[in-house]
């Protein structure tokens, strides 16, 4: 997807409404995995139920067995989580939340849709930026470009439709052929 509007009519998606999409992205992510997790259970209840009644007639291998099936749980939603957001990267170059605000992803260089390679480290620079104690989400808040940890290492920004007299956008490079 290429960019509609010349970059001198786009800016840099600043720190709140980045944060108000992420909200919104988060909520529609958990809905819809917990959706998938209702209609397709990948633990029993019946421990739990068990620990509930009688915690001592519990064994240690049962327990060990459950903590382990939560951890694949855990795996399981979190790849389901980066599936639906990688989706809505490559299909649209934005997410429900990002489209809330006007936003979208863009090559930092180019201004057009960012390669498959740049969403994979976008992705992975979200884990970057959360070891960072969330240092990385916070750049968004001073950088000019309003690039946080994970755009930086991808080459990407977030622009949207200039609203005020927000700083316009502008790319070095040429476009992709």
């Amino acid at each position: 997807m290429s960019s509609p509007l010349p970059p001198g009519e786009l800016e840099y998606v600043g720190f709140w409404p980045r944060v108000f999409a992420a909200l919104i992205d988060t909520i529609w992510v958990s809905i819809l995995i917990s959706l998938i997790w209702m209609i397709f259970p990948t633990t029993s209840s019946t421990l739990e139920d068990q620990l509930l009644r009688d915690p001592a007639s519990v064994s240690v291998s049962a327990l060990s067995a459950e903590i382990a099936g939560s951890g694949r749980d855990v795996a399981l939603q979190c790849l389901a989580a980066a599936a639906l957001i990688f989706g809505c990267w490559i299909f649209r170059n934005t997410t429900p939340g990002k489209m809330v605000v006007h936003a979208r992803i863009v090559d930092a260089e180019t201004g057009q849709a960012p390669s498959t390679r740049q969403l994979v480290i976008r992705y992975l620079g979200y884990y970057v930026s959360i070891l960072t104690l969330f240092i990385g989400f916070l750049l968004v808040a001073i950088d000019p470009r309003r690039q946080g940890l994970h755009d930086k290492l991808a080459g990407t920004v977030v622009v949207r439709p200039k609203l005020r007299g927000a700083q316009a956008v502008s790319f070095s490079g040429r476009g992709k052929s």
